[in-house]
């Protein structure tokens, strides 16, 4: 759970959801695949895991994987779990799990990318950064500004020829203006650097469905341009104190955001995949908990709500965690 806890540790715009809010309506050209996000390789051999027959997965890797023999074995633990189960895996790139908050030059980002990318020929979508927007903590990471992101991409695509690669991967948050300028500023950056402009592009819009709004998401999409893919998203079951799980309360919550995720997905037409994040839930000290499973794999009430929508046998018959 590492590289998530990053993911919200230095900006936690979220509060809770508020009450009242319609859920969009689908729009009638509407369509998208559904897959998990997740690091853990365990999820490709539960049973409830595998009724859900999705034909997408996203992993996180860190750049520099290949240098590192733990790095490298988890990933390619994960990929070639995927692959056996003929899912088609999304890798997004990261910072080192080893020196975290420096960022490589371009030529050794490229270097260690091109190894990785030369290791799993059979992967052929990728992302350059995660959350390349999410700025930089003290002591825990960095992340590249909008034209660093946008050299990062460019090398990605030198090295991965034939490749889908994703466009800037960011984060939204309660104020989205931040964001709307680092995606104008890599704009200009792939434009000046005279390389493709990414056809499709990710975005990771928690903040918004877990206020149940869907404002941000649709500003984002339209700023974004293309196709756009949901690289992260669902709702939090449980983070510090802004999201409590007392009594179940977080699971019941997370379940009806879920369910206003897909339903904000089939209203944006531009939408074309969902990755929910993640499959694998914490413990009661665990900081960030978006699980739709508990730490024991228990199913929890999102993943009935992602059963049914993906209209997989026996969901009513699942026997569902209290925490």
């Amino acid at each position: 759970m590492a590289l998530v806890l990053a993911v919200f540790a230095a900006a936690l715009w979220l509060q809770p959801a508020s009450a009242g809010t319609a859920p969009p309506r689908a729009h009638a050209s509407s369509g998208y695949l559904t897959g998990i996000g997740d690091e853990h390789v365990g999820m490709f051999g539960q049973s409830i895991y595998q009724r859900l027959h999705t034909k997408i997965v996203r992993y996180i890797a860190p750049y520099d994987a290949v240098k590192h023999s733990y790095s490298l074995s988890l990933a390619t633990a994960f990929i070639r779990a995927a692959e056996a189960t003929h899912e088609q895996v999304l890798v997004a790139f990261y910072h080192s799990e080893y020196s975290p908050t420096v960022l490589p030059s371009v030529s050794d980002y490229q270097h260690d990318v091109e190894k990785f990318v030369r290791r799993f020929p059979h992967v052929r979508q990728y992302q350059s950064w995660d959350e390349s927007n999410r700025g930089n903590v003290p002591y825990a990471f960095s992340s590249p500004s909008a034209a660093a992101a946008a050299r990062y991409y460019q090398a990605l695509r030198r090295v991965c020829k034939g490749c889908t690669a994703i466009g800037l991967d960011v984060l939204d948050a309660q104020n989205i203006g931040p964001t709307l300028a680092y995606i104008a500023e890599f704009k200009r950056e792939v434009h000046r650097l005279r390389t493709v402009m990414p056809s499709i592009w990710g975005l990771h819009n928690y903040s918004d469905i877990n206020r149940l709004q869907s404002w941000r998401t649709h500003q984002l999409v339209r700023a974004l341009g293309g196709q756009v893919w949901l690289t992260e998203t669902g709702g939090i079951v449980k983070f510090g104190g802004a999201f409590t799980n007392v009594h179940g309360s977080g699971l019941r919550r997370a379940a009806k955001v879920t369910k206003y995720m897909f339903a904000l997905a089939g209203a944006i037409p531009q939408i074309k995949r969902l990755y929910i994040y993640d499959w694998t839930g914490g413990t009661n000290s665990t900081r960030f908990d978006a699980g739709l499973t508990n730490y024991r794999n228990e199913p929890r009430e999102g993943y009935a709500v992602v059963c049914k929508m993906l209209h997989a046998s026996g969901c009513s018959s699942v026997k569902l965690a209290n925490n």
